[in-house]
């Protein structure tokens, strides 16, 4: 028997246009109305999406591996990633894709790719304006792109990598807004051809340029030696023997794109802008950065501002089996996802949850259930450990080539792209060149609560 489960009683458009366009102003008002557990119905859902914060409901729902896919995973992102995206795939072909993909993003292989990043970033924050507003986000995209383009795809040549360069940020632009998004769901619900039809001619172009990299990498015989994620990938084989062909690889890189482009770029803009709002929190990891004793306090930084800025704020399973959780209980077939940031924001987790103090993971690390920036369980955010190693070389070159500014005096707004919730105006700063080795010490300041 389904559990009865309160929820928002507005329409399906009038919660899935409040779901897009304040996605905070959303999750607070159905937390102080509902609780920890609430229902809510999108366009294009036919049973409610049940959402959860409780990190035992957490718990219960990450570590049975028999849940599948909510459907609008699915629709949303097959036009793009294609059909073999690891993103996509349930079951053992995803068990067996995610154990082929996971050891480049780890270990050796990762900290390979450490000196690649820090000269993308280097050379990216030459390029700044001096003493003149601009929007960091951007500027990040740019850099992660870059940094995706040689570390996860290797393009060395140069009239590949200018096309790609070229096509690749058209298709994030197009696939980003809320407006599309939006679209998106009333085309499911109305049962007729979703907006993203309209990109095949780019992704057409796109796949030419990538199956042409993937046939010279397999050409190659020198991509054993290559360190890039592509040629991993090329040479993979599953226990079987079997390998992945061509299309599949070509699902997989797009795959890559698409979760670690956007989503590094506005965790890195988010950090930044938080870090401008607490300067005395700037001053001591730039003192960090330029003592070089170690970086404790910016992983800290990092973690925290995942917390209070969780950039995919869902990550939601299909129940295959009941679930049983804290009184709670759910029968399968129920789509159940974690509301990230209201699990991240839990005053019995983190006494102040909307004051920005990365101190709190220097005195206990997160509770397994109770952090999940990247998700849990068998689908956990397969480069986790690559975005946050990314997002410490940027900002390490960041602060030491620059000194930061805000360049508005108001705190940013979450706002939808795309599955993200990115800061609504770009992180708006100002910099100046580093002129000492180290900045005068910030003033003491109670941490600030962030905006929502």
């Amino acid at each position: 028997m389904r559990e009865a489960i309160s929820g928002p009683t507005q329409s399906p458009a009038v919660q899935t246009l409040w779901w897009l366009t304040r996605p905070i102003s959303f999750l607070e008002s159905c937390r102080r109305r509902f609780g920890d557990t609430f229902g809510v119905q999108f366009l294009g859902f036919q049973t409610p999406l049940v959402m959860v914060s409780d990190p035992e409901a957490i718990r219960a729902l990450y570590t049975a591996r028999e849940h599948g896919l909510p459907p609008g995973r699915t629709f949303a992102l097959r036009p793009v990633m294609g059909p073999r995206s690891i993103l996509l795939l349930e079951g053992a072909e995803h068990l067996q894709r995610r154990r082929l993909m996971l050891p480049p993003f780890h270990g050796e292989r990762m900290r390979a790719y450490e000196a690649s990043v820090t000269e993308i970033a280097e050379r990216d924050i030459e390029s700044w304006p001096v003493e003149q507003p601009f929007a960091l986000h951007p500027r990040m995209q740019g850099v992660t792109l870059e940094v995706i383009l040689r570390a996860v795809f290797g393009v060395t040549d140069p009239a590949r990598r200018e096309r790609l360069r070229r096509l690749l940020p058209r298709l994030l632009g197009e696939t980003s807004s809320a407006g599309l998004q939006f679209r998106i769901l009333l085309a499911r619900r109305v049962n007729r051809p979703g907006p993203l039809a309209d990109l095949r001619e780019l992704t057409r172009e796109i796949d030419e340029a990538l199956l042409a990299e993937i046939a010279e990498r397999r050409r190659d015989p020198s991509a054993r030696e290559r360190e890039d994620i592509l040629s991993l990938l090329t040479l993979a084989r599953f226990d079987d023997g079997g390998a992945m062909d061509d299309r599949e690889v070509r699902d997989q890189l797009i795959t890559l794109l698409l979760a670690g482009h956007e989503t590094t770029a506005t965790a890195l803009a988010w950090t930044v802008d938080l870090l401008l709002r607490n300067p005395a929190t700037l001053a001591r990891l730039t003192d960090e950065i330029d003592s070089g004793a170690g970086d404790a306090y910016l992983r800290a930084v990092i973690q925290e501002s995942l917390r209070l800025r969780p950039v995919v704020p869902l990550a939601g399973r299909r129940l295959a089996t009941e679930l049983r959780a804290d009184g709670l209980t759910l029968p399968a077939g129920t789509d159940v996802t974690p509301a990230i940031w209201l699990t991240h924001t839990r005053p019995d987790l983190y006494p102040e949850p909307l004051a920005f103090r990365p101190e709190r993971f220097l005195e206990q690390p997160p509770t397994t259930y109770g952090w999940i920036p990247f998700g849990g369980g068998v689908r956990r955010c397969l480069g986790a450990a690559f975005a946050e190693m990314e997002m410490r070389v940027v900002l390490t070159a960041m602060l030491r080539g620059r000194v930061l500014r805000p360049a508005s005096p108001v705190a940013e707004r979450p706002t939808r792209r795309n599955v993200t919730l990115s800061p609504r105006h770009g992180t708006l700063i100002v910099t100046s060149p580093r002129a000492v080795s180290s900045p005068p010490a910030g003033r003491a300041a109670d941490p600030q609560p962030v905006a929502v």
